[in-house]
Parts: structure tokens; C-alpha cells; sequence
């Protein structure tokens, strides 16, 4: 198993895994055309690699993606007397069906963590579903209360 950062030549695979993703835990999307889809993650896909903002994380095995973790970095406004890093949000987490269970998202997890603390971001927020908490904490992750949101109407 080898992972990296995603690349162009990974776009199609990931566009299919965030379908497969969706579809699986809520199948009334089915009804969206996967074309109409595909394009928009398409352009996501294309812009998100070509930034600095964005950073996807794939575990491939036999050059088929089989997990994927999303991180997107989030730049603070700085403070006089302390030096900024950013923090990030990580989301999309994903693992095909066949290979879970095996340790591969949380090897996956752990080179985030490391890359974390090598490029001294100050931490990590994610959204886990209930099912997925379990996952986290045992990769180090507390549980914290719920941010605050606004929804415009």
C-alpha cells in the first residue's frame, strides 16, 4: 500500500469514490445524474490540486485508490507576540468497502497527523459521523463540543 497526495490521474477515481461515498449513505441521491456531477467534481477536483489551500491524501493499492482523506487548511489572522500556522479541516473520508477494517484509514490518518506536526499546524477540525468516532479517537482525536453555526435564509 502506498500513500500520497492525490494527483491529476487520480481525479476519475476520486470523483467515482465521493459518488460510491454519497449513494452509500444516502441513497436517495441516486436521482442526480452522475454527469451533471461528475463535471462539478471534476472542476472542484482540478482546482483543489492546483492549490495550496486544499491537500488529498490517497491509499492506493495495485494503483487503485482505496481510501482518501480530504484536508483543506484554514489561515488565521495573525496576532502580535505569537507566530500563525494555519488549522485544518479534514473531511471526505472515505475507504472502499473492501479494504476496511484493515488499519489502511488509520495508516492514512497517521501520515496526516505527522504532516501536521511537521509543518506545525496548530490542529485538525473534523466532523465525524457517529459511527466514525470510534476511528478517531483512537488515532488521538478528543471529542469536543459543537462550533456554533448560522444558516442564511
Amino acid at each position: 500500500m502506498n500513500i500520497r497526495l492525490a494527483e491529476p490521474k487520480d481525479i476519475k477515481q476520486l470523483i467515482r469514490m465521493r459518488w460510491d461515498f454519497t449513494i452509500e449513505y444516502d441513497g436517495s441521491k441516486k436521482k442526480t445524474a452522475y454527469e451533471d456531477f461528475e463535471k462539478e467534481c471534476q472542476y472542484f477536483l482540478e482546482n483543489a490540486l492546483n492549490s495550496d489551500q486544499w491537500f488529498i491524501w490517497v491509499c492506493e493499492e495495485n494503483e487503485k485508490v482505496v481510501s482518501h482523506i480530504y484536508t483543506e487548511l484554514v489561515h488565521k489572522v495573525p496576532r502580535p507576540g505569537k507566530k500563525t500556522y494555519p488549522f485544518a479541516y479534514m473531511t471526505n473520508v472515505y475507504t472502499v468497502p473492501e479494504f476496511r477494517n484493515m488499519g489502511v484509514g488509520s495508516k492514512i490518518l497517521k501520515t496526516i497527523n505527522n504532516w501536521m506536526k511537521e509543518n506545525h499546524y496548530e490542529f485538525v477540525i473534523v466532523w465525524p459521523s457517529d459511527e466514525s468516532i470510534n476511528y478517531y479517537k483512537k488515532n488521538g482525536y478528543n471529542h469536543c463540543k459543537e462550533p456554533m453555526q448560522y444558516f442564511p435564509s
